[in-house]
């Protein structure tokens, strides 16, 4: 920039005091601020030329959702967001042509990206193997047992060595059970397809190898090939399946499986099982190799075929998604009386991991309610089935022994599932007309 200050002073230094002199003055002034004048436009122009308008939020956008479709190239939504954000960046003012064509490639790159089977796989790999969240410990005792695995499931044996209970893989998958734990369980009583339920695992104890027969285990297998000729090969990393050192090709077959509900199709992830000391393994290891545990990675498909038609309360529980809750075997008492929709209320417990206990809400007798309630960890008044007297009475024990309470105002399923939650959350007692956020499970 012209810099006119010492030609400003060296004119004022010269300029005398009469007309001519302040004339010349003036006309020299103002003939070195135009040249200041244009010397600015002249900057200001090649300044405007050289500078490129870029939507800084849009570049933003671009760079965030450009990381979550890298982290994660299953993410269809972040995919959009790269490409709206790549065409707002392309039609910017000013760019060059080498900047515009890098940004149409990198859309045309974006838009020819696929999610391959093999992500597919590595992700439900990750899910499988993930640790699962450690639930909360319960204190109520129950008595101890040595676990003995089997294949699928185990038993539980006393201090005698006797079996006592065995227990299905599917109670017992997720504790990662193996023999010699000790454990704390409790006999099932409102479900006859298990014979106990374990609350907690407690110790360990080292086992004879007489008396327990060494298992091996082969996780995460992939089922390979079309129906009726499936077989296994290998697994999700991609390692052999091998017996006592020499790898081999197992046939499966799906109807053979434990649960007749979940079909064994190609791409099923699955467990394997077997004894070290079977003798079948060197002629036929079909016979020997079992099925532990299937993932299930997708929903199945619902048969097209006659089904008996399901209850109003199975119905529901269907439709109705679930909330985020995990009663983890406290013991809920439901104040009802005489056996109102008993068997509908025990099942939402049920499917929370909850032990329901019906508390007859017609008996008005202090002692006889107090006694019912004082063990329990939550109980649930359904006012719509209690005796007046009563509904006093539970408020009044369950506040004396601090027992997590809430309030159903109806009979419906619904109403009495969002009592539970409150209960369980700590949340208001009664739902009233305010607002409750309640959080659905994740599916």
């Amino acid at each position: 920039m012209f810099d006119y200050r010492n030609n400003l002073i060296r004119i004022l230094n010269q300029t005398a005091g009469d007309e001519k002199s302040l004339k010349n003055g003036l006309a020299a002034i103002k003939l070195i601020l135009g040249m200041t004048d244009r010397d600015e436009k002249t900057n200001s122009t090649v300044k405007d030329k050289d500078t490129v308008e870029v939507d800084l939020q849009q570049l933003n956008l671009l760079l965030t959702s450009l990381t979550r479709l890298i982290t994660n190239p299953a993410n269809i939504s972040a995919k959009n967001t790269v490409l709206s954000a790549t065409q707002k960046l392309t039609l910017a003012q000013g760019i060059n042509k080498e900047y515009r064509q890098n940004l149409v490639d990198l859309k045309e790159a974006i838009k020819s990206l696929g999610t391959s089977k093999d992500l597919i796989n590595k992700k439900v790999f990750e899910q499988a193997v993930a640790t699962p969240k450690k639930p909360p410990r319960d204190y109520r005792k129950g008595k101890r047992y040595t676990v003995i695995r089997l294949l699928s499931g185990c038993d539980l044996i006393n201090d005698s060595n006797r079996t006592v209970y065995t227990l299905k893989e599917s109670q017992i998958h997720s504790l990662n059970l193996k023999s010699g734990d000790i454990v704390e369980a409790i006999p099932e009583e409102k479900s006859s397809h298990y014979e106990a339920t374990i609350l907690r695992i407690v110790g360990y104890r080292d086992l004879p190898s007489m008396e327990v027969d060494s298992i091996s285990t082969f996780k995460y297998a992939v089922v390979q090939g079309r129906t009726g000729h499936l077989a296994i090969s290998r697994n999700a990393q991609g390692k052999k399946l091998r017996v006592h050192g020499k790898a081999i090709l197992l046939p499966v077959d799906s109807s053979k499986y434990w649960d007749e509900n979940i079909k064994l199709v190609d791409g099923s992830i699955v467990d394997l099982a077997w004894y070290d000391g079977d003798v079948r393994l060197k002629k036929n290891p079909a016979e020997a190799i079992q099925i532990r545990w299937v993932y299930q990675i997708e929903q199945p498909q619902k048969s097209i075929g006659t089904k008996k038609k399901k209850s109003t309360a199975e119905s529901k529980k269907v439709d109705l998604p679930k909330l985020a809750m995990d009663l983890h075997y406290q013991r809920v008492g439901i104040a009802i009386g005489n056996n109102q929709n008993e068997a509908m209320l025990e099942g939402i417990v049920n499917r929370y991991g909850g032990i329901p206990i019906p508390i007859d809400a017609f008996q008005g007798r202090k002692k006889v309610i107090e006694n019912q309630i004082k063990d329990l960890d939550i109980v649930i008044l359904v006012t719509a089935f209690a005796a007046h007297d009563s509904t006093w009475n539970i408020r009044e024990f369950a506040s004396k022994y601090h027992i997590k309470f809430a309030v159903s105002s109806s009979k419906g399923y619904q109403a009495f599932e969002r009592a539970l939650y409150r209960a369980e959350k700590g949340l208001p007692a009664y739902e009233g007309n305010q607002t409750i956020r309640y959080e659905l499970a994740e599916q």
